[in-house]
């Protein structure tokens, strides 16, 4: 059986995200922070997407403090897809879980207390007994039936109230497998599994009288009624007893018992780790779309927008949006933030100037997170966005200088775009804040002019959120239509309504506001204004 809710035709990271989580879990004594390192599944720049785009804020309003949910979370939105089916499949799904929450969760409730209950029987496996592993085997199996049981009534009852491909085939799964006869067999199996008649074998005699080919028979049923075997004559049979204090005997006599049983014991401890992966599975994709219930209730609460967004092939340039905003900041300040239009079908380039502390680098990372939930087949924070599919996402944002730099802000910064280059292609999207700002505004222009170039000659899709003038004016200048500029707003007060508009760059940042706002609130201690150049 398998869920099929994350991808049409295979697993979600089965191998890396469940398998071995397990494993570790169990080493680990049941301490999640000890267990899945998952840096060997995410893309080599995940840690620098958290960073900066906040995505960490966003990740724990989905797990709301469930760490498998996290890590679900983190490896659905980091491993971008790119196939346009792939990303509408989830996106019914999701649509269809939105519309029926609690049934959702209660799907996901079964799957969480199944694999808990199993966890209480498994140290009972190590035994190497096979009689042991067949007897825990089969209350293993029993307790899974109820809960194929709950999963089958779910289905029954609700399948009709789901609409989306993924859901439909899960449940149409579930009736076809989950048979009332595929249950009666099982109860038959397992009733007759439990030998309270005792054990069958048949056995051949090999060299020195030693039996060998040890096989479980399954019993005859008789099928006559009580009173008709009361009085009929038994069949000649040969019996031994053992001694209630003969050890070797009882001894001899298990080992005899666990031959028969092995083959047994070790299929039905098959099938439960079957049945067992089919609800770590399910627990998986449904804790994915878990977290975005959880994520969406917040948002609406706080009254923010979010849609499902339209989107195109990579390299059609589209884009275009409405009422955008940071979901990250929104989720941090606990309260609805100022979001962002704009209508740019058809660009490569978009350069984002304006005043100090103005909500561009907020846009930023609106931008990269709506990218980033896009494809995963989430919706986005905005009324409206539509854009095409990226084959990569990268960022290069400004660091603050700390100790363990081996080097200078300047190399630092170079050395990142230098390992960014080596690796983006066509298609991209590459988001920069503030870059090259470590050294003067002639240096810095001259660099940004020429990478950015290059970048767009290589066709990738650049963000740019700047203060070098001389850089912004000089593509400013040139008049391409492929590029738009933007400019935070900055009020004839000086105050700052964050938004941004499409402008011509400014040769100041109004550092002069920020200025004022520190050192007094009228400015009486203000020092004498001056025009705050990008290169001060």
């Amino acid at each position: 059986m398998k869920a099929f809710l994350m991808y049409r035709d295979r697993d979600f990271d089965p191998e890396q995200l469940l398998v071995r989580r397990e494993k570790e879990l169990r080493h680990s004594r049941g301490n999640p922070d000890q267990a899945l390192d998952l840096q060997q599944i995410l893309p080599w720049n995940g840690e620098a997407l958290r960073q900066d785009l906040g995505l960490d804020v966003l990740l724990n309003a989905m797990s709301q403090g469930d760490k498998f949910m996290y890590e679900v979370a983190k490896v659905a939105m980091l491993a971008s897809l790119t196939d346009a089916d792939a990303i509408r499949y989830r996106q019914h799904i999701l649509a269809d879980c939105l519309q029926n929450e609690q049934i959702v969760r209660e799907l996901f409730q079964i799957a969480i207390e199944t694999i808990e209950s199993e966890k209480k029987n498994y140290w009972s496996f190590l035994t190497r007994y096979p009689g042991g592993i067949l007897h825990r085997a089969v209350d293993v199996l029993r307790l899974f039936v109820g809960m194929l049981r709950r999963l089958r009534n779910v289905a029954d009852q609700h399948a009709d109230k789901f609409e989306s491909e993924g859901f439909a085939r899960l449940f149409a799964m579930l009736k076809k497998e989950l048979s009332d006869e595929y249950f009666a067999a099982i109860e038959g199996h397992l009733n007759r599994l439990k030998f309270r008649n005792g054990v069958l074998l048949s056995a051949r005699l090999g060299k020195g009288n030693k039996g060998k080919s040890h096989v479980l028979r399954k019993p005859h049923e008789d099928q006559r009624s009580w009173l008709t075997r009361l009085i009929s004559e038994r069949p000649p049979s040969y019996t031994f007893h053992l001694h209630p204090r003969d050890e070797a005997g009882t001894r001899a006599l298990a080992e005899l018992s666990d031959r028969g049983v092995n083959l047994v014991a070790n299929a039905l401890a098959q099938s439960t780790d079957h049945i067992l992966s089919f609800f770590q599975m399910l627990r998986t994709e449904l804790a994915f779309y878990v977290g975005c219930m959880n994520l969406y209730g917040q948002l609406v609460q706080m009254g923010e927008p979010a849609c499902f967004p339209d989107f195109a092939p990579a390299g059609q340039r589209r884009l275009s949006f409405s009422a955008l905003y940071d979901a990250s900041l929104t989720l941090s300040m606990g309260r609805k933030v100022v979001g962002n239009d704009l209508d740019a079908d058809g660009t490569d380039l978009v350069i984002v100037t304006g005043a100090n502390s103005g909500g561009k680098s907020t846009f930023l990372r609106s931008i990269g997170l709506a990218h980033l939930m896009m494809q995963a087949g989430m919706f986005v924070a905005a009324e409206a966005f539509s854009s095409e599919l990226c084959d990569g996402l990268f960022t290069h944002f400004k660091r603050e200088e700390d100790t363990t730099m081996e080097s200078g802000k300047w190399d630092e910064e170079l050395a990142r775009m230098s390992e960014i280059v080596g690796r983006i292609k066509s298609n991209s999207l590459l988001l920069l804040n503030e870059s090259f700002a470590s050294t003067n505004e002639r240096e810095g222009s001259e660099i940004a002019s020429q990478i950015v170039t290059a970048l767009l000659q290589r066709r990738v899709k650049v963000f740019f959120v700047t203060h070098l003038y001389h850089f912004a004016h000089f593509l400013f200048a040139r008049g391409s239509s492929r590029a738009v500029f933007m400019r935070a707003e900055r009020r004839s007060d000086g105050t700052r309504p964050f938004k941004l508009i499409v402008g011509e760059p400014l040769q100041t940042s109004y550092g002069e506001d920020l200025y004022r706002a520190v050192f007094s609130g009228d400015g009486s201690r203000m020092a004498p204004a001056r025009r705050d150049k990008a290169a001060v």
